[in-house]
């Protein structure tokens, strides 16, 4: 199943809004991206992890609630994750694919 980034949005809003423990109304979308990752980590590798070393389509969502960010990453099949902070790498630069 591909998702969207419409249900991607949806899905980390409501993990954004639980774990703040506001409403979904109190984030803020910084921002919201269709991007392509360089590898199978999405863009948010866990040290000692091997990665499928493929360019991998998919959605990049930042939101935030009061002074706490959020920076979820996905593939385009729907898989997200919630990259912490300093871990995230940028996704490949349109102009390089």
């Amino acid at each position: 199943m591909n998702a969207t980034l419409q249900s991607i949005t949806e899905a980390v809003l409501d993990d954004a809004a639980r774990l703040a423990g506001v409403e979904r109304s109190a984030l803020t979308i910084v921002s919201s991206e269709a991007v392509t990752w360089s590898d199978g980590s999405l863009g948010c590798p866990q040290p000692g992890m091997g990665y499928t070393q493929a360019l991998v389509p998919g959605y990049r969502v930042r939101l935030r609630a009061g002074r706490r960010e959020f920076d979820y990453h996905a593939s385009a099949r729907g898989q997200w994750i919630l990259c912490p902070p300093g871990r995230a790498t940028d996704p490949v630069p349109r102009d390089a694919i």
